[in-house]
């Protein structure tokens, strides 16, 4: 690479670093860490483990993106003082040495100002993603548990934590539906631009004829809410049924009705719980699924009475088709929102994701 080049995209560099700095008010940031960590050494700290958790889960949050800051500002100063040396000596092993610093910062950049794009309220939120097959029954159960292998794998990949919070197995393979809670800092901000259909076009291993199928499954995903948002919801608006827990493949989980479905009335949402053998936790866990559902659905109902007011016609993100995965007659997976496309079929299905979910969130910012 041309030493002109990379001058170039260091005074790039130092302007984007002058823009996070004001947009992190970074002093601030440090200032409340010193406030927290003050508090963390106070006796009596680990009283209220409830308090006491969220206490570190804000240090740890704070201290990310300062420190995701500082490494950058350090990684930009030397690769400043590398730049001069192999513009008074060229010398081929330290110009390879610089051209590989420079890569890695260049990616380190891109990555932090995704991070930073995550602004939105409940962005840093855990993610509560469903996954619910359309018509085809066994075709379109199997590409179900083909997505559900993606997204967690995708999960691992961001050293995200991944809880079933329930699974209904199909008759004959994949999964009638299944939801999972993603846990991980601003799970929900990277999975909320997975809202939509997803389309696969294959041979069908379920088709003796050897023929080509369309297949669709619908992604919905909701931010974790934390406790203390609050969503008005009524007892005599919710209809509450147990049943037996099963696993996938069909097993029994549990010998005792355990697992909780909820049925909001006036808007038909339904959620369902199996993930604990205790009816009370199921119960628990579903009317954090319920609320956050409703919550997402005011805040759609909100944006929507927005667009028409300012006469805005916008796609409505549940229930469009966002992306395709072409297996047959050729090996491609295209995003319809952005025309992100690539050939490594395989690569996206053993969960890199990343390159779709960039530059969604990137279109945004147009």
């Amino acid at each position: 690479m041309d030493l002109t080049e990379i001058r170039a995209e260091l005074q790039t560099m130092s302007h984007k670093l002058q823009d996070f700095r004001g947009s992190l008010d970074l002093e601030a940031k440090l200032e409340r860490i010193q406030v927290l960590e003050e508090q963390m050494s106070l006796p009596g700290f680990w009283d209220n483990q409830e308090e006491a958790q969220k206490v570190i889960s804000e240090t740890n949050v704070l201290k990310d993106k300062a420190n995701g800051y500082q490494e950058l500002e350090s990684g930009y100063e030397e690769l400043e003082v590398l730049l001069e040396l192999v513009r008074e000596e060229d010398d081929p092993e330290m110009r390879e040495e610089l051209e590989s610093h420079f890569q890695d910062l260049k990616d380190r950049f891109n990555q932090f100002e995704l991070e930073m794009l995550l602004n939105q309220e409940h962005d840093k939120n855990n993610a509560i993603l469903e996954l619910h097959p359309g018509a085809g029954g066994t075709e379109s159960q199997d590409w179900a548990s083909m997505l559900l292998r993606m997204y967690t794998r995708w999960a691992e990949s961001k050293g995200y934590s991944v809880e079933t919070l329930d699974y209904l197995p199909g008759e004959e393979a994949g999964v009638k539906s299944v939801t999972l809670l993603i846990k991980g800092h601003n799970a929900y901000g990277y999975l909320k631009t997975e809202k939509g259909v997803h389309r696969l076009v294959r041979i069908s291993p379920f088709d003796a004829s050897g023929r080509r199928h369309t297949s669709f499954v619908s992604c919905e995903v909701v931010p974790e809410l934390d406790d203390d948002v609050d969503v008005d919801i009524r007892s005599e608006d919710l209809k509450i049924d147990t049943y037996r827990a099963s696993g996938a493949g069909g097993q029994h989980i549990n010998t005792t009705d355990s697992a909780v479905r909820i049925t909001h009335l006036p808007t038909g949402t339904v959620v369902t719980c199996q993930t604990e053998r205790s009816q009370i936790k199921n119960r628990e866990h579903a009317m954090k699924m319920l609320q956050s559902k409703l919550y997402q659905l005011e805040i759609e109902r909100q944006r929507a009475q927005l667009d028409e007011i300012r006469g805005e016609q916008k796609e409505i993100g549940w229930g469009s088709q966002i992306r395709s995965y072409v297996f047959h007659p050729y090996s491609m997976v295209k995003d319809h929102r952005t025309n992100v496309e690539t050939g490594n079929v395989q690569s996206v299905m053993d969960g890199d994701l990343d390159p779709f979910i960039d530059a969604y969130l990137r279109e945004q910012l147009k």
